[in-house]
């Protein structure tokens, strides 16, 4: 697994919990996935992903979309 796929993982499993605790706890999660959203679209822009820094210091190699 590289970092791309990770990151992609990620953000996939913060969204899908987000949205059964939405549906099964309280709507307030989904402000969750409104963060995943904003997150992934500041890191097309900007190129930085708070989430990739941590899974690289993990020891997870890169990819080529995530450096």
């Amino acid at each position: 697994m590289n970092l791309d796929r990770a990151v992609l993982g990620l953000a996939g499993t913060m969204t899908v919990a987000s949205v059964a605790l939405a549906v099964f706890v309280s709507t307030w999660w989904l402000l969750l996935t409104a963060f995943v959203g904003l997150n992934l679209l500041q890191a097309s822009v900007t190129g930085f992903c708070p989430a990739a820094a941590v899974i690289r210091r993990l020891g997870v190699e890169a990819g080529c979309a995530l450096r």
